[in-house]
């Protein structure tokens, strides 16, 4: 853009020149008649360069313009704004690059929105729960000792505030990870030891295959104990008519993976994009919401992956993978 502007002047500068020497040199020997061809040519080209001007200016100026003004929009909060892509030379790849924040922001400020309004659905019934309560207490129809309830709804709002921290460190990459090396196989046994009396309760058969050469790993024993706890709990959750619930722990080339596969009703159809999205959950779930995220965030620090899927022979498979060294 600027080498156009900068040849235009030079052109400009050395038409003035060269008209200038013309009639300083032979304007007084012309005729009449062809002083005035010389004075209209002479005329119509300046005008034309200035038209000419004109354009090239507005098409390589205008464009700067938009860029100011967009800016400025988003600046104040307008993440619709979008920049036109075309103009001269870099600014196509500047709008592009515009229009991608842009929409990362809009994207971000969509996500925020949604988070505020799930944390407010959340806390909303625990909250009315106690003050029901506290007004049952001051209004003489409820004991003051029996406030069983209020200190259930606390613990629920506990887990949410504690479940929000963790997801929020986690997204800023600001979780402290405490690593060591870990027996995944003992790990995994012990987590499922602690859900063997629940899984009898609802009659769920609960088995743990893990094979005996596995590699041991680098990972925060608690995050990871936590990750397989989540799959476990929501698993149980999906059978409580019973069914069966597997384990398994296997090496794979440089990475070791743990797959939790109950036989429940699996992942339901228009949930199947969002099983990783906060507060998604079944309608009789008594958790956050936050489980199978979280479980995600965590894993992913650890530089592995977490995915779902729904089994041919039904029920749900959720396969934790974890490179060997981390």
């Amino acid at each position: 853009m600027f080498r156009r502007i900068i040849s235009f002047v030079f052109l400009l500068v050395l038409a003035g020149t060269v008209v200038g020497a013309v009639v300083a040199t032979g304007f007084a020997a012309l005729t009449g008649s062809e002083r005035w061809v010389v004075v209209a040519a002479t005329v119509a080209a300046f005008l034309f360069l200035a038209f000419a001007g004109r354009r090239m200016f507005r098409r390589n100026l205008a464009p700067v313009g938009q860029l100011v003004d967009a800016t400025r929009r988003l600046g104040q909060g307008d993440h619709g704004v979008r920049l036109e892509v075309s103009g001269p030379g870099p600014f196509v790849p500047i709008s592009r690059s515009f229009n991608k924040m842009a929409e990362r922001l809009e994207e971000e400020d969509v996500r925020r929105r949604r988070l505020l309004a799930d944390i407010g659905h959340e806390l909303r019934t625990p909250m009315t729960v106690i003050r029901g309560e506290v007004e049952a207490v001051l209004d003489g129809l409820h004991s003051s000792s029996d406030l069983s309830n209020v200190v259930d709804e606390i613990d629920v709002i506990d887990r949410l505030l504690d479940d929000l921290r963790l997801l929020s460190m986690a997204e800023a990459g600001t979780l402290r990870l405490e690593t060591e090396p870990t027996d995944i196989g003992d790990l995994a046994r012990a987590v499922t030891g602690s859900f063997s009396n629940l899984a009898e309760t609802q009659g769920v058969e609960l088995l743990v295959d893990a094979v005996a050469t596995l590699p041991e790993i680098v990972v925060d024993p608690h995050r990871i104990h936590q990750v397989i706890s989540n799959l476990v709990a929501n698993a149980l959750r999906e059978m409580p008519d019973g069914g069966r619930l597997d384990v398994s722990i296997a090496a794979e080339a440089e990475t070791v993976a743990i797959r939790v596969a109950d036989t429940g009703p699996g992942i339901r159809d228009g949930d199947y994009d969002r099983v990783f999205d906060r507060f998604v959950r079944s309608t009789d779930s008594t958790g956050t919401g936050l489980g199978l995220s979280i479980s995600r965030d965590l894993v992913e620090a650890h530089g592995g992956t977490l995915t779902a899927a729904n089994r041919d022979s039904g029920g749900a498979v959720f396969t934790v993978t974890l490179p060997v060294a981390s």
